[in-house]
């Protein structure tokens, strides 16, 4: 029985917060077993000083671990012990060769497979965690199909839909939950064990199962689908800003419609994080790849309307402040791509410090919770910004200890990331310390414009109509 004291787990990679609800389940049977090659990466698991921040997990870690919750970089144990073997790599976009800048590199996932198909002793059902083109499950079942052991492996897809900053609470309380699998009498039965895990906290009506390639397919979808609003309102920011519109009301007006909804209609300098690009330009390659280039062209205005958001915004900070900022101090609010994550990739803070470093700006970021070391490694793989081919970096952008010192003296502050602690700031401190004309860019829409302009700041807002360039607001 799937559920008996001797069913086990292991987790080809670290990530997956699902592992963290199973093993601090009141059925404690299961034991969960996270692998990773990186011995770095597992070392800091096992202490409270945890490899990424998300709210609410070190709690969910610590309750288990050492108990039926485990991490180890002794995968080929692990492997042939385990009952069910989640694959959660990454699968990044590919940087050269066939598709490159669109299509999802897969090495990863196929790495795992063979690995399983080399030292599993007997059968096993292996889950897709990872984000991948869609029918990526059929070259996973060939690989683990050439075993010489005669071994049985039934593979299925279960996208994660685990949102940074909400995973603990998307996790305890998920929308919904896909499975995929063949519909074959053995295939169905490998979905079925899976759905009886979720099962124990997870109503079944909320557990949905499918067929491999919808489920596969689904995970874009979502992601497209999410982008596409964020893009959509963004491109009517533009529109509110030249026309004396407000975004906010319009985001209001047109959410209270129940056919569109309140979600993901918040204007601001544009989408980040590790999902909505590269599943967006995944599913631009899959198009492409099928001839269905009207379909590929649709998608890839998603991220065209982003990059120009980005690029906007970078662009008004320097027109609003007299065509230059040579010279000048700007302090960034935020660098992380959300709020309640430390997750810097694609974050559209480092487009903007890229831009305002070519502008040679003096810039001083604050952010609660990313590392110095992840912002350059991010600014150098996505940007191609390093120490060697920019001189002077160090000196050029600062990362300060808070707020106050990286707005002191400061002729600008931008806020690129909606951390709750800038909603609550001393304004009237701050602008006492800046330079004057002292410049608030709000990338996010979170503070309060109208008290800031009393305090004496000259504001511009994403999607917001500026009082000095209208007279009949």
């Amino acid at each position: 029985m799937f559920l008996s004291s001797i069913s086990k787990f292991c987790q080809i990679q670290i990530v997956l917060l699902l592992f963290s609800h199973f093993s601090s389940s009141k059925k404690y049977q299961i034991r969960v077993c996270v692998t990773d090659l990186n011995q770095k990466q597992i070392d800091a698991w096992n202490t409270d000083n945890l490899p990424i921040y998300e709210p609410g997990l070190l709690e969910v870690v610590q309750e288990s671990r050492g108990r039926n919750l485990f991490f180890s970089t002794d995968i080929t144990s692990e492997i042939r012990e385990a009952d069910i073997i989640f694959i959660s790599v990454n699968t990044p976009t590919k940087t050269q060769g066939i598709g490159a800048g669109r299509a999802a590199n897969i090495k990863n996932c196929e790495l795992c497979a063979r690995t399983i198909a080399e030292v599993s002793t007997s059968d096993k059902i292996i889950v897709e965690k990872s984000t991948v083109p869609v029918r990526t499950a059929e070259a996973i079942t060939r690989v683990l199909k050439c075993n010489d052991k005669g071994l049985n492996f039934q593979v299925l897809s279960n996208p994660e839909f685990l949102a940074e900053g909400t995973a603990i609470s998307d996790l305890l309380k998920p929308d919904r939950v896909l499975i995929g699998g063949q519909q074959s009498e053995a295939g169905l039965k490998a979905a079925a064990t899976l759905v009886s895990v979720y099962a124990n906290w997870v109503p079944r009506e909320q557990i949905l199962t499918t067929n491999l390639w919808s489920s596969e397919l689904s995970k874009l979808v979502a992601n497209a689908f999410l982008a596409q609003r964020v893009s959509s309102i963004n491109s009517i920011s533009a529109l509110c800003e030249a026309t004396g519109a407000n975004v906010s009301e319009i985001s209001r007006a047109v959410g209270m419609d129940d056919r569109i909804g309140k979600r993901f209609l918040n204007a601001s300098v544009g989408f980040g994080g590790s999902c909505f690009q590269k599943d967006i330009l995944n599913l631009v390659y899959l198009c492409e790849t099928y001839g269905l280039d009207e379909c590929a062209q649709y998608w890839n205005q998603v991220i065209l309307m982003n990059d120009y958001q980005k690029k906007r915004f970078s662009e008004k900070v320097v027109a609003k402040m007299f065509n230059t900022v040579t010279g000048k101090k700007i302090a960034i609010l935020g660098f992380a791509f959300k709020k309640d994550t430390g997750d810097v990739r694609e974050t559209p803070s480092m487009f903007v410090v890229r831009d305002l470093i070519q502008e040679q700006a003096k810039i001083h970021i604050y952010d609660p919770e990313v590392k110095r070391e992840d912002m350059w490694t991010e600014m150098n793989y996505t940007c191609g910004v390093n120490h060697d081919n920019t001189p002077g970096l160090d000196e050029a952008v600062v990362t300060s200890p808070d707020v106050y010192s990286a707005a002191d003296g400061a002729h600008a502050l931008c806020v690129l990331t909606e951390w709750d602690e800038f909603k609550t700031l001393d304004y009237e401190k701050i602008y006492k310390s800046m330079a004057k004309p002292a410049f608030v860019f709000d990338g996010r829409n979170i503070v309060d414009h109208e008290k800031l302009r009393e305090i004496g700041f000259e504001v511009h807002a994403i999607g917001k109509p500026d009082p000095t360039a209208f007279d009949d607001l």
